[in-house]
């Protein structure tokens, strides 16, 4: 509960540990735990996603209202797609970690954007941040387990968290660029028009305008150097540099000219127990903790197989504010959720 001190002390009751991927076991996503697989609560023979896949699944289950978890490759934002609910990852270097890669950043899944806005206010109100801007560079992880809470914070943490989470009048809306696959992969189309499906009815909702770049936005496949910064003993090669500061530049570049980038979270469905086979579902989300980026997963429908799809938003830098504002005006227009 060491890592949980300040919800504890906004109010939050502890309801206990939920299911990770257990000590020894290789790195996963998609919740394979010491005690058997996490079923998803849309469909039992299902992952959930990993590696917070309990967090997902009480959240998802109506167990509780919040979880934490943390987010190394997607940890956070899979789950959260596959479940149906919130997941935000922050910043890295914006709380505390003990990772010695950088890569793994704390994170909540909610099943309202409220709480996820309550969780930063409180999480970043009690942190020393760390890395260039307070938002990117070494973070460290702050527990090897997810927690799983309930109870309610005080109503100041709620208010303010609601107030930052309400789009502005002012009728500047924040500028958007949507990538079905970030110039790399090939995800699948069902997931790819479900996901953009949400991003444009977000935008013709007044949440968000969405905008084209002068050239289409390509990334780098970031899985080299993630692979690379991830094996053990070893440190950062000649190509992580190349990696890191190609696609470092194209972010920066796109963040120079707009808000926020929009992605599906995941590149495929919920798949069965047996796990992914030859496809990374981090496929679109790792490349955000090798950058660095604050990113939020929110729900953005069902695929034909029944299971739900999750809309990735991706600010510059420090924005995670920004994003808790456009999650929480879309959850207004695509949720309940």
């Amino acid at each position: 509960l060491r890592t949980a001190g300040p919800l504890l002390e906004a109010g939050c009751v502890a309801v206990g540990a939920t299911s990770v991927p257990g000590p020894g076991t290789v790195w996963q996503t998609w919740g394979l735990g010491r005690h058997g697989p996490t079923v998803n609560p849309w469909r039992h023979d299902r992952t959930p996603g990993g590696s917070s896949a309990g967090s997902a699944v009480a959240v998802a289950a109506g167990l509780v209202p919040l979880a934490t978890g943390n987010d190394g490759a997607g940890s956070v934002r899979i789950p959260a797609a596959w479940c149906g609910v919130v997941g935000l990852k922050v910043g890295n270097g914006r709380l505390p970690s003990s990772d010695r890669t950088g890569l793994m950043v704390p994170g909540v899944l909610t099943r309202r954007v409220g709480d996820a806005a309550a969780y930063w206010r409180v999480m970043s109100g009690n942190a020393t941040t760390t890395g260039p801007g307070a938002g990117s560079g070494s973070g460290s992880r702050t527990g090897s387990g997810s927690r799983a809470g309930s109870g309610s914070m005080s109503a100041s943490v709620i208010a303010s968290a609601s107030a930052s989470a309400s789009i502005s009048t002012s009728g500047d809306r924040p500028t958007a660029v949507w990538s079905p696959d970030l110039g790399f992969d090939s995800p699948d189309p069902d997931v790819v028009a479900v996901a953009h499906t949400a991003a444009l009815r977000v935008a013709e909702a007044g949440a968000l305008r969405l905008t084209r770049p002068r050239t289409p936005f390509r990334l780098h496949d970031p899985a080299p150097a993630w692979l690379a910064l991830r094996t053990p003993g070893a440190g950062p090669t000649p190509e992580v540099h190349r990696i890191r500061a190609a696609n470092d530049s194209r972010l920066a570049a796109l963040f120079s000219g707009t808000r926020l980038l929009l992605t599906p979270t995941a590149p495929t469905p919920p798949h069965g127990h047996e796990g992914p086979g030859e496809r990374y579902s981090t496929a679109l989300t790792w490349a955000f903790n090798l950058s660095g980026h604050p990113a939020i997963s929110i729900p953005a429908g069902f695929g034909p197989d029944g299971c739900p799809v999750g809309l990735q938003l991706v600010a510059a830098h420090g924005e995670e504010a920004l994003l808790l504002e456009v999650a929480g005006a879309a959850e207004g227009h695509l949720g309940p959720w």
